[in-house]
């Protein structure tokens, strides 16, 4: 199996843990959306419950990984994908059992991607993304990372707020403990990613997310190549740590996010992570590679147990939230043409991580 490759570290998993590691096909997954109306192809899914109790998944929708011109039949956006990838919304109100049709969130001129969704303690909805334009050497070139922001549960959506033109986001806002909002970025160097040239950042808000600080830079410096992609965790009171791709690099801040380590390699690759620390103390972190796969740990980061791949499908972007029986539900995507976002149910303990029904 893949997961036999994984690094033979100090944090990698033991012998035993890969003899008890849980694989894809004992998992049942639902399909979450398969087509928004854009194309058919679903990709790069974050879900929240909400205090209301509603789950909402926000995720890309278009014709392709990027639909913009270069990539579409004749090079001229279709008629159902006429201003290129949209944010699109679906909603559960029986915890993941059935979804609703597919509502807009943003759809600019622009290709705005890679959507993620949190809710304030006053009931707020922030969405966060990026946004693609065309061009004529890659097809496609990075503008900015962007945010809106709805009073209504989602129903309507405030304009575009743009955040920088240097730095991406691929993560969720997140809660600090002291009020203020964070959210891990990554640096865009322009048109060529070159290494070196690709670190992540950590910016927060003091004021809900109306303005935000310059990103604080972590890792520009270090021996390890990072495409980035960071994700950020509070897991104790003012602890942070932060896990970015490829290498699954991680830093720690130990004084709310003013200073960070330097990067440090966990011990097994993944892509595009995402940190969930449970009610009961354990911490997942779900990314890509070996297909769509978890990690968990009892220590707070310490040291981790896996990985535990929950399905074969390789697009992944996995997202993760608590119901209120203590279960997990995962949502992620397929990758390929007509790619849907599925979604898997699992008990997460200091047992391990087990399947449950959709």
């Amino acid at each position: 199996m893949m997961w036999l490759v994984c690094i033979a570290t100090s944090l990698a998993m033991s012998a035993a843990d890969r003899a008890t590691a849980t694989t894809a096909p004992a998992f049942k997954h639902v399909v979450v959306c398969s087509d928004a109306g854009a194309g058919g192809y679903e990709a790069f899914p974050d879900i929240i419950r909400t205090k209301k109790g509603e789950l909402l998944c926000v995720f890309y929708a278009g014709f392709a990984h990027v639909s913009l011109p270069k990539w579409a039949p004749g090079r001229k956006l279709p008629a159902n994908c006429a201003k290129a990838g949209r944010i699109c919304l679906v909603r559960s109100r029986d915890d993941g059992r059935t979804w609703s049709k597919a509502e807009v969130v943003v759809d600019t001129p622009l290709d705005d991607r890679d959507p993620s969704i949190c809710e304030l303690p006053d009931g707020d909805l922030l969405c966060n993304y990026f946004s693609h334009r065309p061009d004529a050497k890659r097809g496609y070139q990075f503008v900015h990372s962007a945010m809106v922001r709805s009073h209504d549960g989602g129903k309507t959506w405030s304009e575009e707020q743009p955040l920088f033109d240097k730095w991406v986001c691929s993560s969720p806002i997140r809660v600090l403990s002291d009020g203020r909002l964070a959210l891990a970025v990554y640096f865009h160097p322009g048109e060529d990613r070159v290494r070196g040239q690709m670190y992540a950042g950590f910016t927060t808000s003091a004021d809900n997310g109306r303005t935000w600080s310059e990103p604080i830079v972590i890792g520009r410096d270090c021996d390890i190549y990072l495409d980035a992609e960071p994700d950020v965790c509070e897991v104790t009171k003012g602890n942070l740590l932060m896990v970015m791709r490829p290498a699954m690099a991680y830093s720690w801040s130990h004084d709310g996010g003013k200073t960070w380590d330097e990067p440090r390699r966990i011990g097994f690759e993944g892509h595009a992570p995402y940190l969930l620390k449970t009610r009961s103390g354990i911490l997942l972190l779900g990314h890509r590679l070996p297909g769509t796969s978890l990690h968990y740990s009892l220590d707070d980061g310490k040291t981790w147990k896996g990985p535990v791949q929950i399905d074969t499908v390789g697009g992944a972007y996995p997202s993760l939230c608590e119901l209120p029986d203590g279960s997990i539900y995962c949502v992620y995507y397929e990758e390929g043409p007509g790619s849907n976002i599925r979604g898997v149910r699992l008990r997460a303990d200091r047992d391990g991580i087990r399947p449950l029904e959709p």
